[in-house]
């Protein structure tokens, strides 16, 4: 099993404001979206790529994941974001409004044209009707370029349905079941979209939860008070790490060796439960071991 990298809160973080990107550096967030796009003003856009590839550069953000959203690159600023953010070295770059796998592949290109490493990942931003149209296009990318995760936009995908929040988010399910079987389907990391009611705690968690059994890897958020909720929220539970351990143990146990199907604690188990015990195990650990950093 490949090596699991907590991914539960996802918090964006304005590109033009300087104590919010201090700010985080004590935050306990998994991630860190620092944003060039929606949450900044035009005429603030080129100062906020300066200070944000300035940060990066830096560090100083210890084991919080970097990304940088850059601006469209059909914008006056796209490109150039582009260029700087791979010249800083963040952990991996978000693109919004991809709406095909050129798309993707163009994104690829320019990022080696602009001497990023192999290992700057691609995220991208899932907001869009011809999007949702093309998740397969998309998703298969991920199998010959860098791209690594998809980011669902959810207020952008409301606005261009012309549909209306609700609090459920039924009008939304059948687009984030597609885009994660899309995700699951080629192997990406997938992200829930932001909750806009700071003040509503009760409903960010209840969101949070449809998320996580939805089956996203985590929740992009808005505001830090968002955060430790929302790691509560996608961590294994304590009594379902117990039983995925002995789930473990009994399949190693050489009494039961050539089994597929055993009892544990009482419940029937099989080989698929196993593979789900030592994931879960796998992000219990890697949990552990993010929040003894910090």
């Amino acid at each position: 099993m490949s090596a699991i990298r907590p991914r539960r809160s996802v918090l964006y973080m304005p590109g033009a404001n300087e104590r919010a990107l201090e700010k985080a550096k004590t935050l306990p967030a998994d991630s860190l979206i620092l944003d060039l796009e929606d949450a900044v003003a035009p005429e603030a856009k080129v100062e906020a790529r300066d200070r944000v590839c300035s940060v990066v550069k830096a560090g100083g953000y210890g084991p919080r994941e970097l990304i940088v959203r850059i601006n469209g690159q059909d914008t006056e600023w796209g490109k150039a974001d582009l260029k700087a953010a791979a010249h800083a070295k963040p952990d991996a770059i978000l693109a919004p409004k991809v709406t095909s796998g050129d798309d993707i592949a163009w994104l690829d290109e320019a990022l080696s044209e602009a001497g990023a490493s192999g290992q700057l990942a691609l995220w991208v931003m899932i907001e869009t009707p011809l999007a949702i149209l093309n998740l397969k296009e998309i998703a298969a990318k991920g199998q010959t370029t860098r791209l690594a995760g998809f980011v669902m936009g959810s207020n952008d995908l409301l606005k261009d349905f012309r549909a209306d929040p609700m609090p459920g988010r039924e009008n939304l399910m059948t687009t984030y079941t597609l885009a994660i079987a899309a995700a699951r389907a080629f192997d990406l990391m997938i992200f829930d979209g932001v909750h806009n009611d700071i003040a509503n705690a009760e409903g960010f968690a209840a969101e949070a939860r449809q998320a996580k059994a939805f089956g996203f890897d985590g929740k992009t958020l808005i505001h830090p008070t968002q955060v430790e909720p929302c790691n509560t929220i996608f961590a294994p539970p304590t009594d379902a790490v117990k039983q995925s351990r002995d789930v473990i143990a009994a399949f190693a146990d050489p009494a039961n060796a050539g089994k597929g199907v055993l009892k544990v604690n009482g419940k029937m188990t099989e080989l698929l439960h196993l593979a789900q015990a030592k994931r879960m195990v796998a992000v219990a650990e890697a949990i552990a071991a993010r929040e003894a950093q910090g």
